[in-house]
């Protein structure tokens, strides 16, 4: 006979269906119901911690791979910043750094206006503290220094607001803080798009590269002015920039850091992996305590069966373990497959999201509301082994109680009131 005892009854009242027997019909269909809920419980979990696996990885690889980790300024006029940048760039902690110059612009065509952060930037520098060029054609930042006319680069939100392409014209314009006779003055230039990016990021809506010159001019030669870091590691930014900032001359420098640009993004995210995997956890554990009723009702089907074996020498720990291995069935199963269904959707959930908004014309992410404009996923096998262990473990638990009732059935009282 199988051995161990205890597993081979448990199993075999986990797969019995006697026919015409209501209860026992009845008891496999909530039994079906139970490893079905979990199924679907497992494999949810699974799919909703790889997206936001997903989302953290855009965060740190796509939007802080084109935005600096920290960027120190300075308004004076008059700093020297290649070579600040040189000696910024020696620190140990810090990877590449880059001289940049920021505008709060406004761009203009035709009728249309939107704001955008406009950088200068020098293209031999920009390229080792951001990743901006996966997403131009190679030659389109030597094209900001183009001497024909001013060059921009734009994101594809801002081109299509502004209903512009490639190789046309707009306008930047930059509002003056000095005054003129009681009236604010502006600057104004003209550029020639050289290329147009696509990130898939909320950078698309607001970020235009310029060159470093056109910047300065843009600005009239005051303020935006910095240098631009790739830190070895970015969880550190804030104090890695104090540091530096410690080590430069006493020349009013200051700076800032992703976490007070991204810093709430990125608490989002963290926020809403623990609050949607606890909701998913609790749908899990409801799956899993159906698990409860169904075994209850087991116990109060097989009094009989129970009371036999009690006569027959089964010992309270053998019927104990008995309706543990049935219940544990039910979780091993439906956590295996669970499992196995969540890896399969993690790996597909973007080209499956991807192609219904194909075929609907539909887009559910837009990069003007959500960081990117498309679904991502990343699995984390440690993710997996988690969620398809916390199923076990809760379907096990669940068994305790009917199992306990179980082994304290009194062989007398349950075979005088079945027969």
């Amino acid at each position: 006979m199988f051995r161990p005892l205890p597993a081979f009854i448990g199993l075999r009242y986990a797969g019995a269906q006697r026919r015409g027997d209501d209860s026992a019909g009845l008891v496999s269909f909530i039994s079906g119901l139970s490893m079905i809920g979990l199924i679907l419980g497992v494999a949810l979990m699974i799919v909703v911690m790889s997206v936001m696996n997903g989302f953290d990885r855009e965060l740190r690889e796509r939007i802080l791979g084109i935005m600096p980790h920290a960027t120190i300024y300075n308004s004076s006029p008059d700093i020297d910043w290649p070579a600040v940048r040189d000696q910024l760039s020696a620190a140990p902690e810090v990877v590449a750094a880059a001289e940049v110059w920021q505008v709060n612009a406004l761009a203009r065509k035709g009728r249309e206006v939107t704001p955008l952060l406009v950088q200068g930037v020098n293209p031999q520098t920009i390229v080792r503290v951001s990743n901006i060029g996966e997403f131009l054609a190679p030659e389109s930042l030597d094209a900001l220094t183009d001497p024909a006319g001013g060059g921009v680069i734009l994101g594809r939100g801002i081109a299509e607001k502004l209903g512009v392409k490639q190789g046309e014209h707009l306008s930047l314009i930059v509002p003056d803080s000095s005054t003129d006779g009681g009236r604010s003055a502006a600057h104004l230039a003209g550029f020639r798009v050289v290329d147009i990016f696509h990130s898939g990021t909320a950078l698309d809506q607001s970020l235009a590269l310029v060159d470093w010159q056109q910047a300065q001019s843009l600005a009239g030669g005051a303020g935006g002015a910095g240098v631009q870091l790739r830190l070895e590691n970015m969880l550190e930014a804030n104090w890695i920039m104090r540091q530096l900032l410690g080590q430069l001359p006493a020349q009013n420098f200051y700076g800032n850091d992703w976490s007070s640009t991204h810093g709430n993004l990125y608490q989002a995210i963290q926020m809403s992996r623990n609050l949607v995997g606890l909701l998913v956890l609790l749908i899990i554990a409801i799956a899993a305590f159906n698990v409860v009723s169904t075994l209850v009702m087991v116990v109060i089907d097989k009094h009989a069966d129970i009371a036999i074996l009690r006569t027959m020498g089964a010992s309270t720990r053998e019927i104990l373990l008995t309706f543990v291995s049935q219940g544990a069935l039910v979780g091993l199963v439906g956590a295996a497959i669970g499992g196995l269904l969540g890896v399969v959707g993690s790996l597909l959930v973007t080209d499956l999201v991807a192609g219904i908004e194909s075929l609907f014309g539909v887009q559910f992410l837009k990069s003007d509301v959500y960081p990117v404009d498309y679904l991502p996923s990343q699995l984390q096998w440690g993710d997996v082994a988690l969620v398809v262990g916390a199923g076990l473990l809760l379907s096990l638990l669940a068994t305790l109680y009917p199992a306990l009732q179980a082994s304290r059935v009194q062989p007398a009282a349950a075979l005088r009131s079945d027969y």
